[in-house]
């Protein structure tokens, strides 16, 4: 069969057309990326700046690579603070928990690997193994204890072992909890044991299957009659179906008298850390927002828990800013949104949270709000997070802008990561310990000498 000449012709007219947006689709993506049009700061505070979403073709990716500490090299404290390495060497340590006794538990965990296995998840995957968050989970606790005050841990034991990419933990009486990945569990503490061979309780099942947001959080009620669990969604924005988000995005309460789990606040994407503001006793959480449509949007926030609130994921964003790719909408729900009480900064993947009325070890001025550990960026350009902020509080409220307590993460030409902070507690002594999950360390903030 011989190819007739408008035939040939309209077949190059094609293939040129699909060459040319090939190029145009690359000239975009590599030599004119997508990039914040908006300063940092007016994604922060209780009123930030949302701008019209901005989708694009392929997402974001702008990744600084791993490389570790230089022997002698530390973050950078504020002014009046200083900082030091408490335990190094470490693998993975993720989240920490203070003992009533003085030691700190650290969950050395990742992924369990179990996300859903489609083209954008593996390529999820290896930018995460990339950002150095793709190494097998050692799923244990680490124990640590400082004998002489020295503000350096001196005894290191493997507390618990054999878990499931644990990551919250809560001690109520003489039981310890443990959110693994799909399950929480029980184990029997005696103070100042140095470990726990007992294999444990499972208390209560959690939403897991693939497990794309697999962290789940763990909070006491002060009265010790309930815990908090907080679990992230299955997905960015439900493109999977809401089939699959059944019981996640929201914060749980575990009635622990009988193991009866009930929602408490839903619409939350990935909510990680959680605390009792001290002054109204109100819950708190940091949750991290949507992705893909643009470095500006959408603002991490943190915010006090209504019970039963819904808070808009996944058909609106920051009360009723809907969200047009998630169909069908629901309109009821978005009418109904709660807007968050406080901005956090775009893709500053805002994790640990710990409020710092405790901190005694600190200057009275870093008293009086909260902290917040920003695991920092993968898909904004320019890049975001990457420190540890502090919040002023007043009236149980945030006041102010935040303040940096520690940067000096990422390297100076913004491509390369000594480390990023995840969990935060405070110790026995009054100071402010920060996980270092890619930097193998816990640090310890406190005044400067």
């Amino acid at each position: 069969m011989v190819t007739r000449p408008r035939t040939r012709l309209a077949t190059l007219m094609i293939t040129s057309a699909l060459i040319g947006a090939a190029a145009l689709i690359g000239w975009k993506v590599v030599a004119r990326p997508e990039q914040a049009r908006l300063p940092l700061a007016s994604s922060f505070g209780p009123t930030p700046t949302l701008p019209s979403p901005n989708p694009t073709l392929v997402p974001t990716i702008n990744v600084a690579t791993p490389v570790g500490w230089a022997k002698e090299q530390t973050p950078q404290p504020a002014r009046g603070l200083a900082v030091h390495a408490f335990a190094t060497g470490l693998d993975h340590p993720r989240w920490l928990y203070t003992l009533p006794n003085g030691d700190i538990l650290v969950a050395e965990t990742n992924s369990p690997g179990t996300d859903i296995d489609t083209i954008k998840n593996r390529a999820a995957r290896f930018v995460m193994g990339w950002a150095g968050a793709g190494e097998k989970s050692p799923d244990r606790i680490m124990l640590l204890r400082d004998t002489d005050g020295d503000g350096v841990a001196d005894t290191r034991t493997v507390f618990l072992e054999h878990l499931h990419s644990p990551l919250g933990m809560a001690l109520v009486g003489q039981t310890l909890y443990v959110a693994n990945a799909d399950a929480i569990m029980a184990f029997p503490y005696t103070s100042g044991a140095l470990f726990i061979h007992d294999a444990g309780t499972k208390v209560a099942d959690l939403p897991s299957g693939y497990n794309h947001h697999w962290t789940k959080n763990l909070l006491a009620s002060p009265d010790g009659q309930f815990l908090y669990v907080t679990v992230g969604s299955n997905s960015n924005v439900a493109e999977h179906g809401m089939e699959a988000e059944e019981g996640r995005a929201r914060i749980m309460q575990l009635e622990l008298a009988t193991g009866k789990l009930t929602p408490y606040a839903t619409g939350l994407r990935n909510p990680n850390g959680l605390g009792w503001e001290p002054q109204t006793g109100a819950l708190w959480v940091a949750v991290n927002e949507r992705d893909e449509i643009g470095s500006d949007l959408v603002p991490d926030y943190i915010t006090s828990v209504r019970p039963g609130g819904f808070y808009g994921w996944p058909y609106s964003y920051y009360g009723q800013h809907v969200d047009t790719r998630v169909q069908p909408q629901r309109p009821d729900l978005v009418a109904s949104a709660i807007v968050p009480d406080y901005a956090l900064g775009s893709h500053t993947a805002s994790l640990g949270l710990a409020f710092s009325a405790n901190a005694t070890a600190l200057p009275e001025t870093w008293r009086h709000g909260l902290f917040v550990a920003q695991h920092g960026s993968w898909n904004r350009r320019p890049k975001s997070g990457y420190q540890v902020l502090y919040i002023p509080f007043a009236n149980g409220q945030p006041v102010s802008l935040p303040t940096q307590v520690l940067g000096g993460f990422l390297s100076a030409d913004d491509t390369h990561a000594h480390g990023r902070p995840v969990g935060l507690t405070v110790d026995g002594a009054g100071a402010l310990l920060v996980a270092d999950d890619v930097g193998g360390v816990v640090w310890q903030v406190r005044a400067a000498p």
